[in-house]
């Protein structure tokens, strides 16, 4: 997988200096996942759009594309439709793109902080989260955001990252 990332701002590489290669990580293990790696279809050769900003920035796409006017941690902008696989279904394309993540440091960071987590960890979180919903995975109905949960967890535990949903 093609991963094109983009930092907007200098705390990203201040905070996680490995940033590419822990992202790189992430998402090998979330493809890696057989639920997903189904879903997927093993698409030879795909791509994905990571921008790593701030909270004015993605206060700005949030209030643009959802009507909300503040800032979030993390927004996914999916490029392929909820029922198709992910293998090109024209023989002229030859990379699938699955959208776009945009991630707010500020809102991170105060995040982590809160709920006693590294950033690292919590980027880590957010990340596979976003990922899912370019996959269409979604938390608006309580079925839908158990099993989206659970998989977050499965994916986590493989980096030997806490359930984040988990209560102490």
């Amino acid at each position: 997988m093609r991963i094109d990332m983009t930092l907007h701002d200098k705390n990203w590489r201040e905070e996680i200096p490995d940033v590419e290669t822990l992202t790189e990580k992430a998402l090998e293990k979330i493809r890696n996942h057989p639920e997903i790696a189904l879903r997927l279809n093993y698409a030879p050769d795909t791509e994905v759009s990571i921008t790593l900003s701030n909270d004015d920035f993605i206060r700005k796409l949030n209030r643009d594309y959802r009507d909300k006017d503040k800032a979030t941690n993390v927004l996914s902008f999916p490029m392929i439709e909820e029922d198709e696989t992910a293998l090109p279904q024209h023989e002229d394309i030859q990379t699938v793109s699955y959208g776009d993540i945009v991630m707010a440091y500020e809102t991170i960071s105060k995040e982590a902080s809160e709920q006693k987590k590294t950033i690292r960890n919590h980027y880590t979180h957010l990340l596979v989260h976003g990922f899912l919903h370019l996959l269409h995975f979604d938390h608006e109905q309580e079925r839908q955001a158990m099993e989206m949960e659970r998989l977050e967890a499965e994916i986590l535990s493989a980096m030997n990252i806490k359930n984040p949903y988990e209560t102490i």
